[in-house]
Order: structure tokens, then sequence, then C-alpha cells
């Protein structure tokens, strides 16, 4: 008499206190054995391996950092999926729209981890400029979208917010010399009062550039620029995983 051990949808395998019996007949000729058959139930509530990483913001998100972080969770043995959800050209009431728009199917990305980084659009002096107020409120609706989302596990992602990097005085059109004013006065310690009212991890994008100008020689930082950046966020995440 042979039985067979199950593995769930994780892999898991049952532990061993988890063996049960249930009476089992046996005809032999005309009488009947009552055996007690040993059978496997699965306890196992393993979470599942890995995490997934979803990547929110604007071009500094879509051109590179999120390739550069999953090339670092690698190396680092860690088993993660980067998804890059940034968009081009987006501020941040674009941004809003977009996760409005497409909440369903973003949601089924489960993601166990948020990375939102916006505001360098906010401050453009064209008809992309948010207000203080505005961009905050922006912020403080792309949180409750998110703190909605479902990972594996069944529990809400960790969302991390990061300080927008410095604007270059130099950059031209559709910037000036305002737009750097406003990170510095407006929009960062904006970032700052929600990471504080909702007890949200804050990564500091800001200083990183701040200290080494020659990473950032524009609006979006050089290749370098981009791989500190990958650097910034996982020195964030590793205390969290």
């Amino acid at each position: 008499m042979g039985f067979t051990i199950t593995r769930d949808s994780h892999g898991c395998q049952p532990r061993p206190n988890t063996i049960k019996y249930r009476p089992v007949q046996l005809r032999v000729g005309r009488h009947y054995l009552l055996l007690l058959a040993p059978f496997f139930f699965s306890v196992c509530a393993s979470p599942p391996r890995g995490v997934i990483v979803f990547c929110a913001g604007d071009s500094i998100t879509a051109e590179a950092y999120p390739h550069y972080l999953q090339q670092l969770l690698n190396r680092d043995g860690i088993r993660a999926r980067v998804l890059n959800f940034g968009r081009s050209g987006y501020n941040s009431g674009e941004y809003l729209r977009f996760l409005a728009n497409n909440e369903a199917r973003l949601k089924t990305s489960r993601p166990d981890f948020v990375l939102l980084q916006l505001g360098t659009n906010d401050v453009r002096v064209d008809a992309d400029r948010t207000a203080e107020e505005a961009f905050k409120n922006n912020l403080e609706k792309m949180i409750a979208i998110f703190q909605s989302f479902r990972g594996r596990s069944g529990r809400p992602p960790r969302i991390l917010l990061a300080l927008v990097p410095p604007v270059p005085e130099t950059t031209p059109f559709p910037f000036s010399p305002d737009s750097s004013l406003r990170i510095k006065n407006e929009i960062n310690p904006a970032v700052q009062a929600i990471c504080a009212e909702h007890k949200i991890p804050l990564v500091d994008n800001y200083s990183l550039f701040l200290r080494e100008p020659g990473l950032l020689p524009g609006v979006h930082p050089s290749r370098e620029g981009y791989l500190r950046l990958a650097e910034n966020w996982l020195s964030s995440l590793k205390p969290l995983f």
C-alpha cells in the first residue's frame, strides 16, 4: 500500500506533524480488517518565493534605473522581478490618470514593493507646471491607489517615495532656473511631508546628485548616474526584504 505526497503551488512539502490517520477496510476472504492508513495534508503557509518590485514615475524611471536595479538584485542573489511602469514626460496629474485608467490591469502585477518618484515634470514652465498643493494631492491619491493593490501574500505593497533629483539651473526650456528652486522649496518638502504623514520610507535621490552633480548633466542622469540611482533604491529596499 503506498501513498502520494503532493506539493502545493509554492512547492511546499507537508510538515512531519501533519500526518493523520483514517480508517480503511481491507477484505481478506469473508472477513474485513480495519486498518489505520496514514495520509498527509499540507498546512504549509510559506510565502511566495522572491519579490515583485513595481517602479512608478516619469522618464527618469522609464529610461534606465529599473534595468540596473534588476541587475543589482541578481548580483546579490535576491530573487526579484522588477517591473518598469515609468511614463516619459508625465507630470503627477498625468501619472495619476494613467493609474486610474489602468488600475485593474496594473493590480494583476501583484507587487510587493512600489517605488514612486515623480515631480520633475511638475516644475516645468509650460502647461505641465503643477502647483505645490495640486502636486501633493496627486501623490496622496496615487498612494491610495497603490494601497488598494495586493501582493501574492494578500498584503498591500510597501511603498517607497523618493525625493526628486535637482534640475540644473542651465537646463533649457521647458525648464528654467525657477524649476530648480521649486524642487528644493516646494516639491521635495511636499514629498517629505507625505512620507511623514503616511509613515512611508523616504529615499533621498536629491542629495545623491547634489553631492555629485557630474552624474546629472541635465534633467536626466548619465549612465553612471542611473546606476547610482539604482544603488540608492536598493540600499533602501534591502532592509525591507
